[in-house]
């Protein structure tokens, strides 16, 4: 199926650069949002504090904002004996984050944020590609049918995994993106490296719009590999969606390091290293993204920073990057927070 033009091919080309939002999960929390619950019921519960989430980060000046339907397939929601809702649940997510978008002042584009099923595809676990490609299917309709002008495919670890949500996207007929999270050592989870995210998914319908990286372990890893993603693809439409700083455990919570003039500092650092697409994941409040348009609105890209840099500025490496050392421990991804 062909995509027409869109929405955020023209708003890149208009603006250079965009900024995209910053952390549901932290947020939500922030709200009340208990351990184990599951977002996307508030889409139906509380459709005033997602409605503020997204209306926040409209404020602080975000051009794209993602719809609370991360973990919105049916293999999630089943978590939750919701599995049953995956229409009207992703539906009604988008239909609320278009409604904040259509109402600001400026051009916001409004993107379904589409995360991993959770399952291992076969051959290391029970789901087959084309039982992903359905479930994909299945959420990105009801994102579509509520406004979604793209599908947002974030925080995967798997290739396949990638390919079968793009596959969906197409299908369903909207344009898609797709980040991973290079969390170990560098790597996803399942081994992809930075340098090969742009190859993924670009021979599925007319390719990605932008591809990247999100969440991760910290502000410094995930510069380092967009890094990576540019150095032999400087022209490519690059996302970093980096987590505030580094997370860290008081207690039994945790809090983020990064302060506003650090996100302020990752921005344009992100900008010279070559990203178009510039947001927070995990610990990324309203604040920090204000912080982070204003760096961008200011700052005239300039050299292309190195690794050295990156450290000296937004401070050490939590992980070896990608391109060095074994393998560390993988790390169990649940959700984007």
């Amino acid at each position: 199926m062909s995509v027409a033009p869109h929405a955020l091919a023209d708003l890149l080309a208009q603006k250079g650069v965009l900024l995209a939002d910053g952390a549901t999960g932290t947020s939500l929390f922030a709200m009340g949002l208990e351990a184990g619950e599951a977002p996307e019921i508030w889409n139906e519960t509380k459709p005033e504090n997602i409605t503020k989430l997204h209306q926040d980060f409209v404020d602080a000046g975000a051009d794209i904002i993602l719809t609370n339907s991360f973990g919105g397939t049916r293999h999630r929601l089943k978590l939750h004996q919701a599995e049953d809702r995956v229409h009207q649940l992703n539906k009604r997510a988008a239909e609320i984050a278009r409604a904040v978008a259509d109402k600001a002042p400026r051009k916001v584009i409004t993107a379904g944020s589409v995360g991993p099923t959770g399952e291992l595809l076969i051959p290391l676990g029970a789901l087959s590609y084309e039982d992903a490609v359905a479930a994909f299917v299945e959420q990105i309709e009801g994102l579509k049918a509520g406004g979604a002008e793209v599908a947002w495919i974030e925080t995967m670890s798997s290739a396949d995994e990638i390919r079968a949500a793009a596959e969906a996207a197409v299908k369903v007929g909207l344009p898609y993106v797709y980040t991973g999270s290079f969390d170990t050592a560098g790597k996803t989870m399942m081994g992809l490296h930075p340098k090969d995210i742009h190859g993924v998914a670009a021979d599925i319908g007319e390719g990605p719009v932008a591809v990247g990286a999100n969440c991760g372990v910290g502000a410094s890893d995930i510069l380092s590999s967009l890094l990576d993603m540019t150095a032999e693809s400087p022209d490519a439409t690059i996302v970093v969606k980096g987590n505030c700083g580094i997370p860290e455990f008081r207690g039994s919570e945790i809090h983020y390091s990064g302060t506003p003039p650090l996100m302020a500092e990752y921005a344009r650092l992100a900008m010279d290293a070559g990203a178009r697409i510039i947001g927070g994941c995990c610990g990324t409040s309203c604040n920090h993204l204000a912080a982070m348009r204003l760096a961008i609105d200011n700052h005239i890209k300039g050299e292309r920073p190195t690794l050295e840099t990156i450290v000296e500025k937004i401070g050490p490496l939590r992980n070896k990057s990608a391109n060095e050392g074994p393998a560390a421990p993988a790390r169990e991804r649940r959700r984007r927070a």
